[in-house]
């Protein structure tokens, strides 16, 4: 299909970037930013390839950001097509990463391309900050750049975070938020024996049950206008040797938490902690936190989206913070108003991942209409 934006998106696909492998994907986006005058910042760490590239020298700063690793296919039998041979279907571009995110990676950068050709002297800068793991690990991805910029008082006031975020109809959706995420791994600690002689032991999932009910019937916060209420999960339990006549001197239990803006992890902790002595336990507890809930509230971001939504697509755009984690934890740090935009979610990590081929052509068009808002 002779369209920029549909090409640039076979390109990618046709790269098996799994986490954090990036397959040359990155290489060829540099290429193509470099020949519209972008200074490119490589900032490899570990096995993970980054870059920050920016355009224009003053001014506010728009950043795009996205990744160009993808979560593994699966078994290639089960798709219609081949996972990594980009084919269009019934106007569908299908293959891994067509919707999360190696299409709004495209979209982004004929974006940019069309906008620097109609204002090649336009006022503050245009940036873009890639990673090639966001859905593995991403401990050597965009937090290090966030790292990086910062410690040098790099400037961000906008940052567009290219995921999947419209539900029905593009732009239908944006994200202007999402929920923090906190996971403790807890281990009750008791004494092991015979069951047929429960005095000499101490059963750490009885001493546990009191517990684990105040935990699973806390209500933790009642979320805002913005977040729901924060929700509490137990993922994991462990307990016993196999045999049925061991008491289980350990107890193991993981527990996440996705919580509002209006708690904080401190928070969460003091509580959990103050739980368990409450009910008097012994115990071991590790706390892994993989990110602190952001929120744009309002702003010249979230304005300029809307409105370019609104007159390319004629549709009322919904903010919301639902769903899972993005790298927009780790860039709103830097102060800057972020939110998510990109083509529809409903096949993302699914076998014959697929997105409109017209509504990539059109998230090209928001973008560019975003720049300009923003940067004229």
């Amino acid at each position: 299909m002779d369209c920029p934006v549909i090409q640039l998106s076979q390109d990618l696909i046709a790269r098996p970037s799994i986490s954090p492998d990036d397959q040359g994907c990155q290489a060829l986006i540099i290429e193509r930013l470099k020949k519209i005058g972008f200074t490119i910042e490589e900032m490899p760490y570990g096995d993970t390839l980054n870059f920050w590239a920016h355009r224009g020298h003053s001014g506010e700063t728009l950043a795009f950001a996205g990744h160009t690793d993808v979560v593994p296919a699966g078994d290639p039998a089960k798709w219609k097509t081949p996972p990594f041979t980009p084919t269009i279907i019934n106007q569908h571009l299908y293959g891994r990463g067509a919707a999360d995110m190696k299409g709004s990676i495209a979209a982004m950068v004929v974006a940019a391309e069309r906008f620097v050709a109609k204002h090649p002297s336009h006022t503050g800068r245009l940036a873009f900050l890639i990673t090639s793991d966001e859905e593995a690990k991403a401990t050597n991805g965009t937090v290090k750049v966030v790292e990086a910029l910062m410690q040098r008082n790099e400037r961000l006031d906008y940052c567009l975070v290219g995921e999947p975020s419209s539900q029905s109809q593009l732009g239908d959706m944006v994200k202007n938020g999402r929920r923090g995420s906190i996971t403790a791994n807890l281990t009750i600690l008791g004494t092991q024996g015979h069951v047929a002689y429960p005095h000499l032991a101490d059963n750490p999932v009885h001493r546990a049950t009191a517990f684990l009910q105040e935990l699973v019937s806390t209500q933790w916060d009642e979320g805002n206008e913005f977040f729901p209420a924060t929700s509490m999960q137990i993922a994991n339990v462990q307990a016993g040797t196999g045999a049925n006549n061991v008491i289980p001197g350990e107890f193991f239990i993981q527990f996440n938490f996705r919580f509002s803006t209006e708690l904080t992890d401190t928070m969460i902790r003091e509580r959990v902690k103050s739980m368990l002595e409450r009910h008097q336990l012994k115990y071991e507890l590790v706390w892994s936190l993989s990110g602190q809930p952001f929120l744009t509230r309002t702003g010249k971001l979230v304005d300029a989206t809307v409105q370019a939504i609104s007159e390319l697509t004629n549709r009322n755009t919904e903010l919301s913070t639902s769903g899972g984690t993005s790298d927009g934890r780790f860039i709103a740090q830097m102060g800057a108003q972020v939110i998510e935009l990109g083509p529809l979610n409903a096949t993302i990590h699914k076998v014959d991942e697929c997105v409109s081929v017209d509504d990539l052509q059109q998230l090209a068009r928001i973008y560019e209409r975003i720049m300009e808002l923003l940067l004229l």
